[in-house]
């Protein structure tokens, strides 16, 4: 959906620009290129304190890296939002060392800001917060990186990208493949505390920089939507690539109930309002809508609106080989039946071939961002 948006205002602008208390890098001054970066720095956002037996700690902060642009032609910067079991590092760079989508969009003068989310990464986790968990390398090799080997859902077996070569290519042992999983950490296990602590602080980013684009890929599709219910203003698009779904239901890997507002386990805004998600009727479609794809969930009558993501430019991605194949298509019905209008593209679709779940660090990335940046330009003026 297009939506005509007016640049800027000078204090949101200078916002951006005069971060107080921020580590900052000077521009490069190499002499051979001028980088595309005019500064580079980070700063945390959210947190309070809470009493514990030792003293005084803080929980929930998150932290936020900024690159700057040396010529900013765009108003609106784009914030990054890492999934399960990552760290901002998925965007600033690939674990065989090409650059990677935060330097791309720079180049392409937008303001960035990557996150560590909040008990993440560089973001400090208190035990309180719950417990965590991590992948195990199996895993990473049978979903992410090598699953072509494994074909484990129909669509599996159309994954090229992956860096590296070699009989180990995406498994342990193979160098990119250890760098990769070198970057896995624990994360919180219960989705809907994470969804609220993101909610919460991507809000306080927002309050901070001002209008952005959100971009979210995996588990942290299911906290874009809440960040733009608790900021509808605030944000200009979202684009989620393979967003974590599908409604109401784990698919390819399970069936049991999750996302039970419909795109996430915390509470959203619906019209007719909704106090508890089993106020939501769920019906199921009888048959699916192509081969090899799941049957979604959507609402039975009375089909509630969600009005605060009503006017927000949506863009949901999905990979060609990735079990998101199987089901993206469904949030993109569910959110569209909500009232919510949406672009939904299988990258196959547009000529990019071969991707896996981790597209934004597999050979063909700076494909894949260049047709974001083209959607961007396209829908958000």
């Amino acid at each position: 959906m297009r939506r005509t948006v007016r640049p800027v205002e000078s204090l949101s602008v200078a916002l951006v620009l005069v971060l107080v208390g921020c580590a900052t890098s000077e521009p490069n001054s190499g002499g051979s290129q001028p980088s595309a970066v005019a500064r580079t720095g980070y700063f945390f956002v959210g947190g309070s304190y809470v009493e514990r037996k030792t003293g005084p700690l803080m929980e929930r902060q998150m932290y936020v890296e900024f690159q700057l642009p040396a010529r900013r032609t765009r108003p609106y910067p784009i914030v990054m939002i890492h999934g399960a079991a990552q760290t901002g590092s998925n965007f600033t760079g690939t674990p065989d060392g090409r650059k990677g989508w935060a330097e791309y969009f720079v180049e392409q003068g937008y303001a960035v800001y990557v996150v560590d989310q909040p008990a993440r990464g560089r973001s400090p986790y208190l035990e309180s917060l719950g417990g965590l968990t991590r992948f195990p390398a199996s895993q990473i090799e049978q979903r992410f990186t090598a699953h072509e080997k494994f074909n484990l859902w129909p669509q599996a077996k159309l994954h090229t990208q992956w860096p590296g070569e070699g009989p180990n290519k995406g498994q342990r042992g193979d160098p990119i493949f250890d760098q990769f999983y070198a970057s896995q950490v624990q994360y919180i296990a219960n989705n809907a505390v994470t969804q609220q602590l993101n909610r919460d602080a991507g809000a306080a980013l927002l309050d901070k920089i001002g209008p952005a684009i959100i971009m979210t890929h995996s588990q942290s599709g299911a906290i874009g939507w809440p960040i733009a219910d608790a900021r509808p203003k605030l944000v200009k698009a979202v684009v989620a690539a393979e967003p974590s779904g599908p409604p109401f239901a784990n698919a390819v890997f399970g069936n049991e109930p999750a996302r039970l507002w419909g795109v996430t386990d915390i509470a959203m805004t619906y019209d007719p309002p909704v106090s508890d998600p089993k106020q939501l009727v769920v019906v199921q479609q009888p048959a699916p809508d192509g081969p090899n794809l799941e049957r979604c969930r959507l609402q039975g009558e009375p089909v509630r609106r969600m009005p605060t993501l009503v006017g927000i430019p949506i863009l949901i991605l999905a990979a060609e080989s990735s079990y998101h194949a199987m089901y993206d298509h469904c949030t993109s019905k569910y959110l569209a039946q909500a009232g919510v209008p949406n672009t939904y593209v299988r990258l196959e679709d547009v000529g990019i071939r071969g991707n896996g779940h981790m597209l934004m660090l597999e050979k063909n990335n700076l494909e894949i961002a260049s047709f974001i940046a083209q959607w961007i330009s396209r829908n958000v003026r």
